[in-house]
């Protein structure tokens, strides 16, 4: 079992910053939108939509607010389409950076995105040149209580297809193959497991370090990306530690 996640520590800031900014509902609401589009409005036949609403609860998204996004998703109100985009990029030290996003105009997201590099010392990259540095995986979260067993939690997530497992003071992460991560929080909750969250990610195969001058900048840099509203989410190769 591992006893450090370097992903855990990047979530955790990035979730923390969202919530300061007021913005996650919007991008949540967003989230909703593309996946009732590609796979319909009922949760039950699609699990993406599922794993959307459960993020959403999990960050206070009230159920009305919830609900409309389905509806105007669905086409039943009036509401904007949204594109898939992604972009990759260096940051300070040559960090690998990589921004999903959003956008019902892609000529905007890219200038500002463009921008928000080229004012903190990265520079955006074509497609690819980063994104082999990463690999997608699920994670599921699961709370750390006193009546957890470790060991228990271990084996009955590696029967079920879990590549790794990683132990922190407060909770358990759960590292699954990409499209495993719905399966995985169904059968840990059914084994009376607490389940915190169960998304997709994407991880670095390896971690770079940087000093103290150009780490401060590197994080001024993900902070200007993360508070664009197209932004959904960055990744990155940086320990924050």
């Amino acid at each position: 079992m591992s006893g450090h996640s370097k992903w855990h520590n990047i979530q955790a800031r990035k979730g923390k910053s969202d919530a300061q900014r007021g913005k996650i509902f919007t991008k949540i609401g967003r989230e909703i939108a593309v996946v009732v589009k590609t796979g319909g409005s009922d949760p039950v036949s699609n699990p993406k939509l599922k794993d959307v609403i459960a993020k959403a609860k999990q960050n206070n998204m009230p159920n009305d607010t919830i609900e409309r996004s389905i509806k105007k998703a669905a086409g039943e109100l009036s509401g904007i389409n949204y594109e898939n985009c992604t972009y990759e990029g260096y940051g300070t030290g040559g960090s690998a950076v990589i921004v999903e996003c959003l956008t019902d105009n892609k000529n905007r997201t890219a200038g500002d995105v463009r921008h928000a590099f080229d004012k903190h010392g990265g520079s955006l990259g074509s497609t690819g040149c980063v994104s082999y540095l990463f690999a997608r995986k699920g994670v599921v979260e699961v709370e750390k209580t006193e009546n957890i067993d470790s060991d228990e939690l271990m084996l009955s997530a590696l029967d079920n297809g879990a590549v790794d497992i990683n132990e922190y003071d407060d909770s358990f992460e759960v590292i699954t193959n990409p499209n495993d991560h719905t399966r995985m929080s169904e059968e840990l909750t059914k084994l009376g497991y607490n389940v915190l969250n169960a998304e997709t990610t994407l991880m670095p195969d390896s971690y770079v370090d940087l000093d103290e001058d150009k780490l401060a900048k590197f994080n001024r840099m993900i902070d200007a990306l993360e508070d664009l509203d197209d932004v959904q989410q960055v990744y990155h190769n940086v320990n924050l530690e």
